[in-house]
């Protein structure tokens, strides 16, 4: 019997781990999602948007885009219809965005040809699939069939550090809640990382929300309406999710280390030596998390930290080097956060 491999909680709690990669700002990060919708409610030509925004670099539903190379499996339609769509978005080609008509089955070779496209362009962000009835190896809709085939797909995302978005389709029957909508158990929800439904208000009326939720994202309702001439969906209100607000912690911090280069000492002493900088209210039970999981910024900003057990308590060691320092404020005597101008 294999040993459990684990880790204490101690551990968890002071390691830095790799930031989450958001493709879409908010809304699509790496790993993998639904996009579920109504036949020809418009769940294509929302896909092949995204796919361009993130090949060009542009804004998506009002939403900054993670440029990289994106991937989209069209396997209901023909080259000659996504011309004809292409041209309907836009008449200047991008080199970073791909098409196939055709693919294998989940289980029987989509795996390793989404693999091996990622090895010839180590720029690739984000695969669609559509649609995810195409590429089913198992007719049976079972909570286990539906959530060992996902299974499949979210691995290989998490392995290649990408998004992947599988494109399906919602029951006819209406529900309160639109994530019981998507069609098949709930083994596809239960699987994904993140659901994306599209629901028109009215059926033709090309009004509509996308509701969405996700491990990593907000739960949000955008309302849109699909502007016949553009062929785009376009936000019609503010989104309801929540902005993030720049850490004037971690701003503090770094104004407070181009001037003393180290600090050694407790998290309750970090807090008073800042009051220096910003009269800001920060807590010492909020330190160490802020530390660690912004550990890659910190990094950027050329400030390195560790922490060192002694008798009385847990010190924290912070360290900056300027010639490491690969931020834009590297050269500056003053940093703005959240129109808070902290000087150097």
């Amino acid at each position: 019997m294999k040993k459990l491999i684990t880790r204490s909680c101690e551990e968890i709690m002071t390691t830095v781990y790799k930031p989450i990669e958001f493709v879409i700002d908010g809304l699509l990060a790496q790993g993998l999602y639904i996009l579920a919708g109504a036949p020809k409610v418009g769940k294509s030509w929302l896909a092949l948007d995204m796919c361009l925004s993130i090949a060009k670099g542009e804004k998506i539903l009002g939403l900054k885009t993670s440029q990289g190379t994106a991937l989209y499996l069209c396997l209901e339609d023909s080259y000659a219809r996504i011309q004809n769509r292409l041209y309907e978005l836009t008449d200047e080609p991008t080199e970073m965005l791909y098409f196939s008509v055709m693919s294998e089955s989940i289980g029987n070779g989509l795996e390793e040809q989404i693999e091996s496209f990622k090895i010839e362009h180590c720029g690739l962000k984000i695969v669609f699939i559509d649609t995810l009835q195409m590429v089913r190896s198992d007719t049976d809709s079972s909570y286990g069939s539906d959530y060992k085939e996902l299974s499949v797909l979210k691995t290989l995302a998490d392995k290649l550090e990408i998004a992947i978005i599988v494109v399906h389709h919602t029951r006819k029957c209406k529900d309160t809640d639109p994530f019981n909508m998507i069609s098949g158990s709930t083994g596809i929800s239960g699987c994904v990382d993140g659901s994306m439904v599209l629901i028109e208000n009215k059926r033709g009326s090309r009004n509509a929300k996308l509701f969405c939720v996700g491990r990593d994202i907000e739960n949000a309702e955008i309302s849109l309406h699909f502007d016949s001439d553009l062929k785009k969906w376009i936000v019609t209100d503010e989104l309801s999710t929540s902005k993030t607000k720049d850490n004037i912690f971690l701003a503090a911090l770094y104004v407070y280390l181009k001037k003393h280069i180290s600090f050694t000492g407790t998290a309750s002493e970090l807090v008073s030596e800042l009051k220096e900088v910003t009269q800001e209210q920060f807590y010492p039970n909020r330190v160490t998390r802020d530390l660690v999981q912004n550990g890659y910024t910190l990094r950027k900003y050329g400030i390195d930290f560790q922490y060192k057990r002694t008798r009385n308590g847990r010190l924290i060691i912070l360290h900056y080097d300027r010639e490491r320092d690969s931020s834009d404020s590297k050269n500056t005597s003053e940093v703005t956060v959240n129109r808070l101008t902290l000087k150097v």
